[in-house]
């Protein structure tokens, strides 16, 4: 992995997207939409606080940009003691989320279908156990890069509302955003990455089964992803 001179970005987290339509739905989802979707939304009006969404839950997960849903559903069917929030802005991946939730009978997952941002701001400070980026949009252009997700200001919205100890787990097929997420990684201190062999992070995590970005990955030649997993600081550290 090679390390970066990465400018710090002054105007803080930029808007990403807001929802945005992509093929066009099925009855079957649009239903779900009109039915479903509004039971399970996180309201921003108020601050969020996953302690009242989750009563019960014993640690607290949040997802961002889950494409069609299948990490985010298959870890909620596995760990129905835990609460898992989904962030995503593309309806035709809400659509299939919503279609696996109903399918079996998920009760553990809110869905937020707008830009993070919002969601991120009325969060409280160290409420998040576990957050998840993977196979974001690489943006590859150069000019396009400053709306990559991973940004300084971003990095620092995610310290925030991760708990001491926190995982983050981001994962990408783009050696390009491999480096460029570890670069920005290893410049804030907030967040620590556990040493490993070299190589490591390019073996799976632990019962990881493949997003539908992952095989069209493999359907299009790219072999190799990185599985990077970053913990929160517990005490900021020296840069």
């Amino acid at each position: 992995m090679t390390r970066k001179s990465i400018p710090q970005d002054p105007r803080g987290p930029r808007a990403f997207f807001g929802r945005r339509a992509g093929k066009t739905l099925h009855k079957g989802q649009q239903a779900l939409f009109d039915t479903l979707l509004p039971e399970l939304e996180v309201d921003i009006s108020e601050p969020v606080d996953p302690k009242v969404l989750f009563a019960e839950a014993k640690r607290i997960h949040l997802e961002i940009g889950y494409g069609g849903g299948e990490h985010l559903a298959r870890i909620a069917g596995e760990n129905p003691q835990d609460g898992f929030i989904g962030c995503e802005v593309f309806t035709g991946g809400i659509g299939k989320l919503l279609e696996a939730i109903e399918e079996q009978g998920l009760n553990n997952i809110r869905l937020f279908p707008d830009d993070v941002i919002k969601l991120l701001a009325v969060m409280p400070d160290a409420s998040i156990d576990c957050l998840y980026v993977l196979y974001p949009d690489p943006w590859p252009k150069l000019r396009h890069h400053k709306r990559r997700l991973v940004q300084f200001a971003m990095l620092e919205q995610f310290a925030r509302v991760l708990k001491p100890g926190g995982i983050f787990r981001f994962a990408t097929d783009i050696e390009d955003y491999a480096n460029w997420t570890l670069a920005h990684i290893l410049r804030t201190p907030h967040f620590t990455w556990p040493l490993c062999a070299p190589g490591a992070w390019h073996a799976p995590y632990p019962g990881w089964q493949a997003t539908r970005y992952e095989q069209k990955a493999r359907r299009q030649g790219r072999m190799k992803s990185f599985y990077f997993e970053f913990l929160r600081s517990v005490q900021t550290r020296a840069i």
